[in-house]
């Protein structure tokens, strides 16, 4: 060269959108990526595990997703997934969505086409107008142009995704991207480190004083604490403001274990009761969505029986489905933090009349449903082998459930107790299918713990392929299917008469258990509870990968498992078919 360097001595003061990438994620704590790896993102994995990231590589893009949004549960911080171009990004966008709607940090990072051939619709390889397509389904999205850009870009998607009320980040990267080159010095002040990513949200003085006067003015208190309250990590705040004010509580499925299922508190067991007859109810970190009947209806008592109060750390999330008397607009522990300042010693809990017909009625429904919990049928019903789970969580408390399915979620989430924080890991705000391996692995990989997946046989084959990916980590998760040869029930019958099956029946016997050992992990059977309880004992003392195929009654689920009342009735078929009537 002209002024004596040489050709590779100005290589190495050079840097390119590769590492610039890689060196932003990692100024910004990222530790693990979960992908699918591909045009054109095959070497920016390659060199993130050169740069020390773990990158874990995916049998499809959804369960990436999965993974990472369930990783921005459990850290606070976003998970981050990674796809190639177009119908990549559109396997990931789908477990975009699922973050955002519940409210979890995660960035989807994807591959695209450039803008000139975009915009212009020349018809570009796997061209789409990716950023577009992101916007309506996360809290935000933006796309890098410039290398000396990637450090801003990756810098607003870490704050967009955990500032105010987390969400999901969409984060465009266009190929020729990666390869631009930009002096190293540069580069590297070209990087930002996001400072103080969960910032304290303080509410105002009045409004903790207007919601101390409508709770303490309740006769029937109801406290009833969310997944925001679990994700929020300040768990000794909740508890004592809990405990202080002595109000029963109902803890939704992924906020189980906030508080152990088995205080004295809670209200799980009389559900119906407390939702019904309760005259103030407080949401912690929980909103009145579809989940909670969006808080009316018959289950809710007479209207205008009840006040509200609520704390979110979205404003409009107030008055969504009922009037709020009192909004608590802050993060959870700051909120919690400020009542307990101001009730300081004085405070006066419900009366006894009310805390003891509720805790009478818990005792007496657990009593009722702990005979059918201990049974040892064979084939099984859900009560059996439910009653091993319960067991399991209670001697492995910081075990990791992931749940999914129909009767296998809704039976689950009610009679398996859960005793520690963010130990539970389900379906979520949509009530969606096919969370399960994703989450199964981002929990065994962000926190090392024993992982126990229970699943449907149908919620088991939306991400059933991923048991390969599982195995290829060495995972401790011992997978549990509940089958029972179909979608709710495995008896169904084809209402035409034809030969098919119907359409809610899959193959009978089916030897799920195979599919573990065709991966080199551990697949068994088990008939009865007896049987369930060793093999999972077998799964936890080796930590290896296991599918257990737990055989359930084909008669034992039921249409929908608890939310039957969603299918639209068919006046039609009451008629025309008599099996609509069953």
């Amino acid at each position: 060269m002209a002024d004596g360097t040489t050709e590779t001595q100005a290589d190495q003061n050079v840097t390119d959108g590769f590492h610039l990438l890689i060196d932003a994620l990692k100024l910004n704590r990222v530790e693990t990526i979960y992908n699918v790896p591909g045009i054109p993102i095959t070497d920016l994995g390659r060199y993130a595990q050169a740069q020390g990231l773990r990158v874990l590589s995916f049998r499809h893009e959804q369960h990436a997703g999965y993974a990472a949004a369930a990783a921005g549960f459990l850290t606070k911080r976003p998970g981050i997934c990674m796809t190639v171009s177009a119908p990549g990004f559109l396997n990931g966008l789908t477990a975009l969505a699922h973050a955002t709607t519940n409210c979890w940090p995660m960035i989807l990072i994807s591959g695209s086409s450039e803008r000139e051939i975009v915009d212009l619709q020349r018809g570009d390889y796997e061209e789409m107008d990716q950023l577009a397509v992101a916007r309506p389904h996360a809290k935000a999205a933006y796309r890098i142009l410039e290398a000396q850009d990637i450090g801003l870009g990756v810098a607003r998607a870490f704050r967009a995704a955990t500032t105010g009320r987390p969400g999901g980040v969409y984060l465009d990267i266009p190929g020729a991207l990666l390869g631009q080159v930009m002096d190293e010095v540069e580069g590297k002040n070209s990087l930002r480190q996001v400072v103080d990513l969960n910032a304290a949200s303080v509410p105002a003085p009045t409004a903790v004083d207007r919601a101390l006067d409508v709770l303490e003015a309740a006769k029937k208190p109801l406290m009833i604490i969310g997944k925001g309250a679990a994700y929020a990590q300040c768990d000794d705040t909740v508890r004592a403001l809990v405990e202080t004010l002595g109000f029963p509580y109902l803890p939704m499925s992924m906020a189980k274990g906030l508080l152990p299922d088995t205080h004295p508190q809670c209200a799980s067991a009389a559900r119906s009761l407390v939702l019904k007859e309760s005259d103030c109810v407080f949401l912690v970190g929980a909103r009145l969505n579809w989940l909670l009947s969006h808080g009316q209806g018959k289950g809710w008592g007479e209207p205008g029986q009840k006040s509200f109060v609520q704390i979110d750390i979205e404003p409009t999330e107030m008055d969504s489905n009922q009037a709020i008397s009192a909004p608590l607009i802050g993060d959870i522990e700051s909120c919690a933090s400020a009542l307990l300042e101001k009730i300081g010693g004085n405070w006066t809990k419900p009366s006894e009349n009310w805390t003891g017909a509720v805790r009478e009625k818990v005792e007496t429904n657990v009593a009722r449903m702990a005979p059918r919990l201990r049974n040892n049928n064979s084939p099984m019903d859900y009560q059996g082998a439910l009653g091993v789970i319960k067991e399991v969580m209670a001697e492995h408390q910081d075990t990791i459930l992931v749940n999914e399915g129909a009767n296998a979620l809704d039976q689950c989430r009610s009679i398996v107790d859960i005793h520690k924080p963010r130990k539970r890991l389900d379906v979520g705000t949509w009530g969606i299918m096919g969370i399960g391996m994703g989450s199964a692995v981002a929990a065994a990989v962000e926190t090392g713990n024993q992982v126990l997946c229970v699943e449907g046989d149908s919620a088991f084959g939306f991400s059933g392929m991923e048991v390969e990916t599982i195995c290829r980590y060495d995972l401790p998760v011992c997978i549990v299917i509940f089958n029972n040869n179909g979608i709710y029930r495995g008896d169904g019958e084809n209402w035409g008469g034809g030969e098919d099956p119907s359409t809610t029946v899959f193959v009978k016997d089916a030897k799920y258990e195979l599919m573990m050992q065709a991966f080199g992990g551990a697949g068994v059977v088990a008939t009865n509870p007896d049987e369930l309880r060793r093999t999972i004992a077998d799964a936890f003392a080796t930590r290896k990968p296991t599918l257990i195929n737990a055989v359930i009654a084909e008669d034992a689920g039921r249409e929908s498992g608890n939310i039957g009342n969603l299918n639209p009735s068919s006046v039609v078929a009451q008629r025309l078919y008599p099996q609509a009537k069953k």
